[in-house]
Formats: structure tokens, sequence, C-alpha cells
């Protein structure tokens, strides 16, 4: 079984139309939509759900009504302004604790919330693991964790030999809980000064995890010296350079009419770049 992560330095880079456009490519694969505080795969693969996973993440203080002497103990120790009318504000309370400990009659529980959900879900290309952050809520990274056992499990039930992980952006701690045991991964940049530095934080990343980074530039009509910037770096540092995209109208038709843009208009510049860029990676990593 091989494992693919889809990255990028930042949001907006186009990882995810990409990811939709190599599940189309692909060969049945297993999809997994890491950008669990984001998710937005879904929105191009239009997956049936068929199982729900409820995901608890941060523990929540509960205060006892028939145990609390009003005394405000909470209220003044509660740095987040959570406790009001000795009631608990679920968005406010960050799980620290502080109040249980300090309130002298024990009159607050400290219990697990529902934070989120994981689903697997049917797609035409392959099934699909995903779930959706509730917003506010932390521990993305948990969550994270629980989509990609999911989509390790669905390809071990089913055989199938490739799972491609639409990653979160940056280099924080989703990211980091969405590479393991993964292979590979393509790394999106846009041609800019900013791109650059985003693709030095994520090639540098993936170093200290012992992945294979493969690069890939998206717009790359935008600046085109900066984009030749980029693949001098790849060439510089040995990091597989797999392509360029060009800027493409047709691929905003695409998410308009919630189609993956190989699929949506397969003669486009967009879907000529992006099958390249695919045949590229199966030649340097197949």
């Amino acid at each position: 079984m091989k494992q693919i992560n889809i990255l990028s330095g930042k949001g907006g880079t186009g990882k995810t139309t990409i990811t939709a456009s190599l599940a189309v490519l692909a060969d049945n694969p297993i999809l997994a939509d890491c950008d669990v505080d984001a998710s937005n795969l879904h929105l191009l693969l239009k997956p049936v759900k068929r199982e729900t996973q409820e995901f608890k993440g941060l523990k929540m203080a509960v205060i006892d009504p028939e145990k609390c002497i009003q005394c405000g103990r909470c209220m003044e120790v509660c740095r987040f302004n959570a406790i009001k009318d000795y009631k608990v504000d679920p968005v406010h309370c960050e799980g620290c604790k502080t109040c249980v400990i300090c309130c002298p009659v024990q009159a607050i529980n400290f219990e697990e919330r529902i934070c989120g959900h994981a689903y697997i879900s049917d797609t035409k290309y392959g099934p699909m693991s995903h779930a959706r952050l509730t917003p506010g809520m932390e521990n993305s990274g948990k969550l994270v964790t629980l989509v990609r056992k999911n989509a390790t499990k669905l390809a071990e039930d089913t055989g199938r030999e490739l799972v491609l992980v639409d990653g979160p952006p940056g280099i924080g701690c989703p990211v980091i809980a969405s590479l393991s045991n993964i292979d590979a991964s393509i790394v999106v940049v846009e041609p800019t000064l900013s791109g650059m530095h985003d693709l030095k934080r994520v090639i540098e990343l993936l170093k200290k995890f012992d992945i294979r980074a493969l690069v890939c530039v998206n717009k790359y009509d935008l600046n085109q010296d900066n984009a030749k910037s980029i693949e001098k770096y790849c060439t510089t540092n040995d990091i597989g350079f797999l392509g360029m995209i060009p800027f493409d109208p047709k691929v905003t038709e695409s998410m308009v009419h919630a189609t993956p843009i190989v699929e949506y208009a397969p003669d486009s510049p967009a879907s000529i770049a992006i099958k390249k860029i695919w045949t590229q990676f199966n030649t340097i990593y197949g």
C-alpha cells in the first residue's frame, strides 16, 4: 500500500483542487480529507455517507447545581471567563480543569464533549474517509489521526494499493498528524516570495519525518520568474519537481459545477498539466 499526502504551506494554493483531480486519475484509490478545520474535498467528490463516528476531543467543566454553594471561586479562577451565573459556556471553556480543582465542594465535573464527527463515505472515485470539526473546538490533530486510521483500514479491508490524503495547510499539529506512514508528499506551491518561504518550511518538516517531497507550482504563469526560481531550488536541493500548472479560468468553472477539473474540462490547460504531473509522479516514484 502506498500513502501519498498532498500538502501546501498555506491554504488557498489549489491543494484540494489537485487532490480531487488525482482522485480521478488514480486507479480506484482510498481518499482521505485531513483538512478537518476547513474540509472541502467533499464539495468536489460528493461522498455519500455510510458511517458516522462521534469525535470526542476536549473535555468540558460541568457544574452540578445540587452540589454548588455559589461561592464564586470557579468564576474567580477561570481565566477564559467561561463561567457566568454558575453555568459553563461550552464555547469559551478550554478544558483546563482549574475550576474543577479549585471547587471547595467538588461540585464541578470534567466531562467529555462531542467536538466533531468522522465519516466513512463512498464516491464514484473510491471510498473516502473524512471529518468535520465543530467550529471553535480544538484537538484537530487527534481528529486527523482518526481520519488517517479509518483510511488505512479501508485500504486494508478492500485491498486497495493507494491512499490519497488531502493534508491540512501549514506545518502545525494537524499536518504532523497527517504524515503518519506517508510514503511521499506532493507539495503545491504558488509562484510568490511567500510561497517559496512556505515551501521551504514544508520541505524541512518532511525531512524530519524522512518523507520524500515532490513539488508542483500552481498558477505558475502569474509570475514565471518566481516559478523558475522554485524549480531551480528543487533541482539544486535534489527535490523532485513534478511540473507547473497554468492559471486556468476553467478551474473556477469546475468548482462552481462541483466537479474535478480533469473531469469537467479534460482538455483545458490546467487538466493537461495535472495529467502530466501525475504521469511524472508515477515515473519518479512509481
